[in-house]
């Protein structure tokens, strides 16, 4: 097919799935398009980019970035401060109860470390966007219908994100694919530049699309909007599938079948009856995951090398960085590490021809910057994420399973990517997913607000200076079904 043809025909299909999706008895606020528009840029190119400027390498860029992309943040964040702002006191009962201690913390540590940064204004710009990242997260949460907010959100990025990779990758390969500078051997991007990018955002992206289709074929089959629903909810499965197929990355996809395993076994009536045996099941599933991508991703790693595929290429990187380490206690400071004119000389000449920009596993990033503290902060946020998530599974055991999923998939992702890095979709939506299920655990926020329908996708329409002093929990588990 013509490519100008296939992008006509393209436009009406990612119309058509909006058309499909739409739901006029649902209204979530305005301010929604926001984070939209962040994850739209996240997982593909920065706007700079997008408008013709060629990707800028080298030190400098490391430390001064676009100031187009700067700018395009710097406005979206404003805009995320002023709609939650004009939402009154309802945001500030929802941080109180809903925000955990250890993510406040480990945000205010990563504040204090830019003190002794060897370049904190850049550190101070990073750490910025990093509170972007949470603003963009309670615009959905304390939406007034923030279920409805979320499954909004998962559709207006995936519409657009996956069929326009797909397009990219199909008729537009001078876009869509690359070449690895390493092996020589071609790489799907789509609307991405890294096919490590375009695996982590089509799986978070699968995880929710699949807890949207198992919630619709629960839902009563004469309701006139599941059957449009349906069919747009499952051509953009298909599609996200198949695009993790062709982009190849191990880690995102392994980290996927960890998540959409848990979305469907804890449909299980057997696990809503005996909480025990969902802990005995996540710790297998971690311990034969972590395994599979410690394996996968170590042989990715030498070959990547021109190594032979074992797991000493990846241990390799891993030693080499954390040798680099300028402080074990504090770190380098916040997003610091990979500024220093040292480091990146230090490890050019250990692997010639490998830019190194990452430590490709997410603790030992969080130990580069932040030092021991801040790993065992991130620590804190795990063990906490996963008590208030499993909390939240038994309260509301749909919409429990995903943020679930979504915690226990960034633990596992992070284990050869560096996947807790600001704006990073693991990172985002793992924080989507600590909050999410904090709210629903204490019934102030999202909990208060779930549907309590299930024969709808209606929410219950509650005076907005009451969505966030309610605590219904025994109405959430008899209704819970929609989530």
């Amino acid at each position: 097919m013509n490519p100008t043809l296939a992008s006509l025909v393209y436009a009406c299909g990612i119309a058509g799935l909006f058309y499909l999706n739409r739901d006029n008895s649902v209204r979530t606020s305005k301010a929604l398009w926001l984070p939209v528009l962040y994850l739209w840029i996240i997982g593909s190119r920065p706007v700079s980019i997008w408008l013709g400027e060629a990707p800028s390498r080298g030190f400098e860029t490391q430390l001064e970035g676009s100031p187009l992309d700067a700018a395009f943040f710097a406005v979206l964040l404003v805009a995320a401060l002023c709609a939650l702002v004009l939402r009154g006191p309802r945001i500030l009962t929802f941080l109180n109860a809903n925000v955990p201690k250890p993510v406040l913390i480990y945000f205010v540590f990563c504040l204090c470390t830019i003190s002794w940064s060897d370049y904190p204004l850049p550190a101070f710009k990073k750490w910025i966007k990093a509170v972007g990242d949470l603003a963009m997260i309670l615009i959905v949460l304390t939406d007034e219908q923030p279920v409805a907010a979320l499954r909004r959100l998962f559709s207006r990025v995936g519409f657009v994100l996956m069929p326009l990779s797909l397009l990219f990758i199909k008729y537009y390969p001078h876009l869509g694919k690359t070449y690895d500078v390493w092996t020589g051997a071609q790489m799907s991007t789509g609307v991405t530049l890294d096919k490590n990018i375009l695996g982590v955002i089509t799986f978070v992206l699968i995880l929710g699309t699949t807890w949207r289709v198992f919630e619709l074929l629960g839902r009563d089959e004469t309701l006139p909007y599941r059957r449009r629903h349906l069919i747009a909810q499952g051509t953009l499965l298909v599609i996200a599938i198949t695009i993790l197929i062709d982009a190849n990355s191990a880690t995102s996809t392994v980290s996927c079948v960890l998540g959409a395993g848990l979305l469907l076994t804890t449909r299980l009536k057997l696990m809503k009856r005996n909480p025990a045996v969902l802990h005995v099941l996540v710790g297998f599933l971690i311990l034969t995951v972590s395994t599979v991508i410690l394996l996968g991703g170590g042989a990715a790693a030498a070959q990547a090398m021109g190594r032979n595929p074992t797991l000493t290429g990846r241990t390799e990187i891993w030693a080499a960085v954390i040798s680099l380490a300028p402080n074990r206690l504090v770190g380098a400071g916040f997003e610091s590490f990979w500024l220093s004119r040292r480091v990146a000389e230090g490890l050019w000449r250990l692997f010639p021809g490998l830019p190194l920009n990452e430590a490709h596993n997410g603790y030992i990033e969080v130990y580069l910057n932040l030092g021991w503290v801040g790993v065992g902060l991130l620590v804190l946020i795990l063990i906490d994420g996963y008590r208030r998530s499993v909390k939240a599974f038994r309260c509301a055991p749909a919409l429990g399973s995903l943020l679930l999923a979504y915690t226990l998939a960034a633990m596992t992702y992070s284990i050869t990517e560096a996947g807790f890095r600001m704006m990073h979709p693991n990172w985002i939506f793992f924080l989507l997913a600590v909050i999410g299920a904090s709210s629903i655990a204490s019934g102030v926020g999202i909990g208060a607000t779930a549907p309590l329908d299930t024969s709808s996708d209606r929410a219950p329409e509650l005076p907005a200076g009451r969505a966030f002093a309610m605590k219904p929990a025994r109405r959430i588990v008899a209704g819970d079904s929609g989530a």
